[in-house]
């Protein structure tokens, strides 16, 4: 039922708006994704913008939780600051970054407003619409017409007529977006060629027309994917005016700006993580990863960015971050042939046969899965990725058939409950229970696509069987092992998750480590050296197996911050 317009918007109703984008979103995520073929034809748009939604509306619900012990509610800027943030640390790929930074663009408007303890009127409303839609804008290095962009920046025109009262902001801005969205297959020739409208702008008028709901109680009228006229693209998109990053809101997005990036032979892999930098940093790592790739993003500010890229060279995309920052939930996704830039040439989503998915503890081992064709997910230390998190990297390898590998033993359980989650959904998977990285490489090392899957999965569990498994640590407390009792700063070594070596050096521990391992025999000796290991200790096992195990080959790769100082494989 309709309720009497609201002069004004509060806590309260940015929670109501969230839930209801979030829904909103929902209902419509799979048509989104059968329209996405801009700036690749990748299939996921809708997906990316309920994820990026979803984080937003947990994070407010969240603030809200808070307050349930005691007094009081959230103040309007306690509920629009968590809905950035939590846009901003869920934002997935194009689509749900620029979403999280039109997002942040409200958000600085209508905390800022009497502290952010007053509720907003429809004036303030407007005001954090253009900043919204503005500072979007600003954050592209080359914006195209007939995006997202197009649309945010028509809602705030047509709010600017609508008067002081939010009901009437927000409907006009919803009624805006609608226009503009119709308009965007003469704007963009990918989406006339398609015959469709542009995919991040039909969430953005999900989203506004939740607005329009929080504020008024009406409800409004589902979209139509389809473009309300005829498509009559132009053959040259007229580029809107933006120059410069605003230092309250600072972004830069290249993924929207090339037609081009929808052709096919893009690059192989997509890359995303939040960064910890400051902003000279994050500047000098636009430069870098803009050379290395397309479809950049990079949103954030205040010391925390979220960083995503397609690239052909994943190790090198989050060598960048490492050496911008602290990089962490990174995930790398391998484009299977045909599965993206491929124009709109084939009906979205369609899956490939066969893929991996692989748990791993390091971003140095997160590029070298990747340049392997695995998707992976990132299990920092004390930081295990959930079940759901899992889930979403089997969804997100596009396969009929996924592999999984856990790479950790204490993950089993956790990884268990995500392959019947995918299963459930029509995903053929099969759980692989390595308990290591280096059992995980050796799989990897037998995987063959083109082979039956039973056998695939056959050939890869008898190579993770066949490697043993160490890891080298430091001690942070006296405690009781296997080996004895050891004292804060010891050095472990654990074979095959037992400790059997406790010692004061690291190398002399690693040396009596790897003797111990090649007792049983061994062709191959895998060594993952962790960021805080001295260069000399690799240097120092290579030698010792070269001059006392004469048929041993040995590989050594570098895992970045991995939580162990050392791992091990000998196969």
């Amino acid at each position: 039922m309709a309720q009497v317009p609201l002069t004004f918007l509060d806590a309260l109703a940015v929670r109501t708006w969230c839930g209801g984008a979030l829904r909103a979103l929902g209902r419509a995520r799979e048509e989104i994704d059968a329209i996405n073929v801009y700036p690749v034809a990748d299939g996921d748009t809708g997906t990316n913008l309920y994820l990026t939604m979803e984080s937003a509306a947990a994070a407010v619900e969240a603030v809200f939780a808070g307050y349930e012990t005691g007094a009081g509610r959230p103040s309007l800027a306690d509920a629009v600051r968590a809905m950035a943030h939590g846009a901003l640390i869920g934002a997935r790929g194009n689509s749900g970054t620029i979403l999280a930074q039109l997002l942040r663009g409200m958000s600085q408007v209508l905390a800022a407003s009497d502290g952010g303890t007053a509720p907003i009127d429809g004036a303030r409303l407007l005001l954090a619409l253009r900043h919204a839609a503005d500072s979007a804008h600003e954050a592209v290095a080359h914006p195209v017409e007939g995006t997202v962009l197009t649309v945010a920046s028509a809602a705030a025109d047509a709010a600017e007529r609508a008067g002081d009262d939010c009901g009437a902001v927000a409907r006009a801005a919803h009624a805006g977006a609608r226009t503009a969205l119709a308009e965007t297959p003469r704007q963009l020739a990918v989406l006339g060629r398609a015959g469709v409208v542009d995919a991040g702008g039909r969430g953005l008028v999900a989203v506004l027309g939740a607005l329009v709901e929080a504020v008024t109680g009406e409800a409004v009228e589902e979209t139509a994917v389809a473009p309300a006229l005829p498509a009559a693209p132009s053959t040259a998109p007229a580029p809107a005016s933006a120059s410069g990053a605003s230092a309250s809101a600072s972004a830069s997005v290249s993924g929207e700006t090339c037609p081009e990036s929808a052709a096919p032979g893009g690059p192989a892999y997509e890359v995303i993580y939040l960064l910890e930098a400051g902003d000279a940093a994050v500047a000098r790592l636009r430069e870098r990863l803009d050379a290395l790739g397309d479809s950049l993003v990079v949103v954030g500010g205040d010391g925390l960015w979220n960083v995503h890229v397609h690239v052909d060279d994943a190790g090198a995309a989050v060598e960048a971050g490492v050496e911008a920052g602290r990089p962490y939930r990174i995930r790398i996704t391998h484009f299977a042939a045909g599965d993206v830039h491929t124009g709109g040439a084939r009906p979205a989503r369609e899956r490939v046969q066969r893929a991996v998915v692989a748990v791993v503890p390091g971003e140095g081992l997160a590029g070298l899965y990747a340049e392997a064709g695995a998707t992976t997910v990132l299990a920092r230390p004390g930081e295990p990725p959930a079940s759901g998190e899992l889930t979403e990297a089997l969804r997100r390898a596009h396969a009929r058939e996924v592999v999984l590998l856990p790479n950790d033993a204490e993950l089993r359980h956790t990884a268990a409950a995500a392959a019947e989650q995918a299963r459930a959904e029509g995903i053929r998977v099969a759980l692989i229970p390595t308990r290591s990285a280096v059992q995980g490489i050796a799989a990897l090392a037998v995987h063959e696509p083109d082979r039956r899957f039973d056998e695939d999965v056959v050939q890869m569990t008898s190579a993770a069987g066949a490697t043993r498994h160490a890891e080298v640590v430091v001690a942070e407390r006296q405690s009781w092992t296997t080996a004895g009792i050891c004292q804060a700063g010891d050095v472990l070594g654990l074979i095959d998750g037992d400790v059997a070596v406790i010692g004061p050096d690291l190398t002399a521990t690693a040396e009596t480590v790897l003797d111990r391992m090649l007792q049983a025999g061994g062709e191959l000796v895998t060594l993952v050296v962790g960021d805080e290991t001295p260069e000399e200790v690799a240097d120092r096992l290579e030698s010792r197996v070269r001059e006392s195990y004469l048929a041993v080959d040995t590989v050594v790769y570098r895992g970045g911050r991995q939580g162990s100082l050392l791992l091990i494989g000998v196969e």
